[in-house]
């Protein structure tokens, strides 16, 4: 099977479309220049199907490895026939080829090589072969210092032949596939933790069994974790009868052979000793293993629509990290985010300085002209909202709440700590979330992803496919919209397209240095920015009010002289051509295509310039909570109130209704009839309407519908 082969196998396209691709990605390409930028060389492929063509043609390339260096390996011990060759040569299943080396595995010393050691595996072949009836007096030609009955020298020969059918390929298939198709995962806990308080969130999972086929992704990481924790022990189970049936048809041949005995008691201690705890253990590995691609398709999802959230845009923002005892920290920010002024307010208990604190934010309103308020939604928000729209303001001030989930993370983080040297982590985080209202994305890339909080498991899944997925999503998300490298941070240009951390350092620099860029020419200039770098970024960059009015656009610079033709051939000026839509629709395509730039380019390219730099994000709306509603004091059973999706989970989503507790509406209460996947029905900060089911005062838990 070649690369293109087994990358067709999985991906459904054609094989010049992976060609292409591959041969992209090999000159550096990077994913969200090939996907808009190349499309008419690989038959316009989105950004998923490139990066799943470059994750598998990663993963062809390990697999030949490590068919490589086993080959290797047997070869060395002399006992590579052809056809086993061709067997590892042939197969491109991973747990085959390894099942196929398990026989010639470096392993510890096992009761078969001791028995082999003693001489006994021509009598584990005579055994096998099921042709002679007196298998005792067999087993005494087989007598020496090591070996003193007959009992031991069969038990050494059925250590041998237990070994044998644990190394079957063909009987390890078999098996795994029982354990796929009928295991059943069961629980049980721990006696000497079942009392421990913090065992009881567990409490379901204290004896339970389930089809691991059937086990949804959240249930079997929240076992798993309970396990982790030390709270119960897991195992994966079939019908033992079922496993020895399947293995004894296939190793007993003759049935009145006098070997038969001692071959099912070979059988049934290779199944105990060896076939089951092995392929228990690979099947709840393989089932963690695609639950963890689960819960990262959840959090990758979930982070996308965050980033992708409505910013408000530039506008001067007045932000509050509101809190009771220790004041409302209150920063001032200019249309760019930076930094006017900072104060702290005491509104609330037990100081109460209310009069004070509203004087205090609409002087602050009018000296630094603010348009919009941002109040992070912790503790204290509620209070902190109608506070402010108490407040009689000299014009109209929109106040909205933003979460504020990571924005203690980024206070404390280095990126922080270098943006505002002379202030502590309370002006820090109250910036965040006044620069998160502007632009989300710009804001939120600065900090872990993990730490954002809008996933399950992060923590429990694995922690390399995660970053690596959810670094995936962050590019996406940062070339989709595309950045004003005038204002852009080195966090957000690091995630542009051929930039990276030290060019972004470099970029800043740069600018710094020589002020804003005039045009995507400019950016040559930067030290250690070459032209393939250039290539795969500059389309990505904006420079507004530029000497280029295409600089300003999604349009490549490639692209460029067939703009300025389409121009000339209309007899206008390209300044002209923007946003024309009479002289956008006179152009014909067919006049402009060139052996780079085909038809899929061209569209992409009048489409463009119809609305050039357009921001594929709506604006921020100011979201009303039902004001009667400040705590879960007042959540009663039969209320109807708007609230905001605030995550999403695989069973799931959970919905901010204005208080410190988020409401979670069953995947079965999202609407009705059947639901198989909760993005089907909602999205992040998707404003929505709920019914309160249940409310658990005591766990702080409410339980809510969608379903009115």
């Amino acid at each position: 099977m070649t690369q293109i082969q087994f990358i067709q196998s999985q991906v459904n396209t054609k094989p010049k479309n992976i060609e292409a691709t591959l041969k992209l990605l090999s000159e550096d390409c990077t994913i969200p220049f090939i996907s808009r930028y190349r499309k008419d060389q690989t038959g316009n492929l989105d950004e998923v199907s490139i990066e799943q063509i470059a994750k598998l043609s990663k993963q062809f390339d390990e697999i030949v490895k490590r068919k490589e260096s086993i080959l290797k390996t047997i070869e060395e011990q002399g006992q590579l026939t052809f056809e086993l060759a061709k067997k590892i040569k042939d197969s491109f299943d991973l747990q085959e080829i390894e099942d196929l080396y398990l026989p010639y595995k470096k392993k510890k010393k096992t009761k078969a090589d001791i028995a082999r050691e003693n001489g006994l595996e021509p009598l584990a072949k005579l055994i096998m072969a099921q042709n002679n009836d007196d298998i005792d007096f067999v087993a005494s030609q087989y007598l020496n210092k090591n070996i003193v009955n007959e009992d031991e020298a069969l038990q050494g020969a059925r250590d041998i032949i237990a070994e044998w059918i644990n190394e079957n390929t063909y009987i390890r298939k078999n098996i795994r596939r029982i354990f796929q198709r009928n295991g059943i995962i069961t629980t049980k806990v721990s006696k000497t933790k079942k009392d421990d308080e913090a065992a009881q969130k567990f409490s379901q999972y204290f004896d339970w069994s389930e089809p691991i086929s059937k086990a949804p992704s959240h249930r079997l990481l929240a076992m798993l974790r309970a396990e982790t924790e030390g709270f119960v022990k897991l195992n994966v189970e079939i019908e033992k009868e079922e496993a020895l049936t399947f293995i004894e048809e296939n190793t007993i041949k003759n049935s009145r052979s006098e070997a038969k005995t001692h071959l099912e008691l070979a059988i049934k201690d290779s199944y105990k000793r060896l076939l089951e705890p092995a392929i228990s253990n690979e099947t709840l590995q393989e089932a963690k293993a695609k639950a963890d691609t689960k819960a990262i398709a959840v959090f990758a999802n979930n982070l996308s629509q965050l980033l992708l959230a409505l910013p408000l845009g530039e506008k001067r923002i007045l932000a509050i990290d509101p809190g009771f005892r220790s004041g409302c920290k209150v920063v001032c920010l200019d249309e760019k985010g930076d930094l006017l002024y900072n104060e702290t307010i005491y509104p609330h208990q037990p100081q109460n300085e209310s009069a004070m604190a509203m004087k205090k934010i609409r002087s602050m309103v009018n000296a630094y002209n603010i348009e919009a308020i941002s109040i992070g939604n912790g503790t204290a928000s509620r209070e902190t909202e109608f506070f402010i729209k108490k407040i009689a303001f000299d014009k109209p001030v929109q106040v909205f709440v933003v979460s504020e989930a990571g924005a203690s993370v980024y206070s404390a983080s280095k990126i922080a700590r270098d943006e505002f040297p002379n202030f502590d982590v309370t002006v820090r985080g109250s910036v965040s979330i006044g620069r998160r209202l502007a632009d989300p994305l710009a804001e939120l890339v600065k900090i872990d992803a993990k730490s954002i909080g809008v996933g399950q498991y992060q923590h429990d899944v694995d922690q390399t496919k995660l970053k690596e997925e959810l670094d995936t999503v962050v590019v996406r998300c940062v070339n989709s919209v595309g950045i004003n490298i005038n204002t852009a941070s080195k966090s957000l240009l690091r995630y542009v397209s051929g930039i990276g951390e030290k060019m972004a350092e470099n970029i800043v620099a740069y600018r710094s240095e020589n002020g804003p860029f005039a045009d995507r020419k400019q950016i040559k200039k930067v030290p250690r920015l070459g032209e393939k770098a250039y290539q795969q970024a500059a389309a990505f960059v904006r420079i507004q009010n530029g000497k280029n009015p295409l600089d300003n656009s999604a349009v490549h610079p490639e692209a460029y002289p067939i703009v300025e033709n389409m121009a000339k051939d209309l007899k206008i000026g390209v300044n002209e051509l923007i946003a024309n839509k009479e002289k956008i629709d006179q152009i014909q395509l067919e006049h402009y295509l060139t052996p780079e730039i085909g038809i899929l380019s061209l569209k992409d390219i009048v489409k463009e310039l119809q609305k050039p730099g357009l921001d594929p994000r709506k604006s921020a709306r100011v979201f009303e909570f039902d004001p009667n509603v400040t705590s879960i004091k007042n959540v009663k059973t039969g209320m109807i109130l708007p609230g905001i999706v605030n995550n999403i989970t695989a069973f799931g989503c959970f919905v901010d209704i204005g208080i410190k507790e988020s409401g979670l509406v069953h995947i079965s209460q999202l609407k009705s009839g059947y639901v198989s996947d909760v993005n089907e029905v909602v999205k992040l900060h998707q404003h929505v309407q709920v019914k309160v089911v249940e409310v658990d005062e005591n766990r702080k838990r409410i339980q809510l519908t969608m379903i009115l």
